[in-house]
């Protein structure tokens, strides 16, 4: 093969995540709102776009593959192919997580709200810009962005610490609360894990760029 059918299958590699970010991205937005709204349908399609997310992540390893096979890659190649593998499958876990607080948003639809979701869309939405711009950096190369990026998992902790005290309080006071605060609290913990899944990607982003396995994720909060 020549070498600009080589270029052609790393470029086709960088897009491949990048339509996988996109997916999961979406897929954690409207699990949020699903369960904002109680729309059964749209978790429904959360849930059910699952499928189409793992199958992306699995044609993407194979693609991976095989260019390491055919064309035995070295250094910062290598590195970037490795790279891909990983985020993809930390990928694959994000749309899991947000096909989970699907199936709350679906199994809770039907029961009056516990109090107005605030804190859990504003973790959402720190978690999908943390994946963005991730996912960008990784494609720029930018191993400084990835590093400031994993600073911001500390406002989502912060956050799951505040949604967890404020549940706690709501079941105390209240134990016909504990069904509904227990399912809140587990979207949050979703969302927690989203972003922390972020972090793993921006560790890979450093090593693509730098050859160095560094533990980024070491939390201040």
């Amino acid at each position: 093969m020549t070498r600009e059918h080589y270029g052609q299958e790393l470029a086709d590699l960088r897009a491949s995540v990048v339509a996988m970010a996109s997916m999961t991205n979406k897929a954690i937005d409207s699990a949020v709102t699903a369960l904002a709204r109680r729309d059964v349908r749209l978790a429904e399609q959360v849930v059910a776009a699952d499928r189409a997310i793992n199958e992306h992540r699995w044609r993407t390893e194979e693609q991976a593959l095989l260019v390491i096979a055919t064309q035995a890659p070295m250094a910062r190649d290598l590195r970037m192919i490795a790279a891909v593998i990983h985020i993809v499958t930390d990928l694959e876990r994000m749309a899991d997580h947000a096909a989970g607080i699907a199936k709350i948003a679906r199994q809770t639809a039907d029961q009056p709200p516990l109090k107005p979701l605030v804190d859990i869309p504003r973790m959402s939405e720190i978690a999908q810009t943390m994946l963005h711009d991730a996912i960008t950096a990784f494609i720029e190369d930018d191993q400084a962005a990835a590093r400031a990026i994993v600073a911001r998992d500390d406002e989502v902790d912060a956050l799951y610490d505040q949604i967890y005290r404020e549940l706690l309080t709501f079941m105390l006071a209240d134990p016909t609360t504990i069904n509904q605060a227990t399912h809140l609290l587990w979207v949050a913990h979703n969302l927690e894990r989203i972003a922390d899944r972020v972090t793993n990607i921006c560790e890979r982003v450093v090593f693509a760029a730098t050859g160095q396995l560094e533990e980024l994720a070491v939390s201040t909060y």
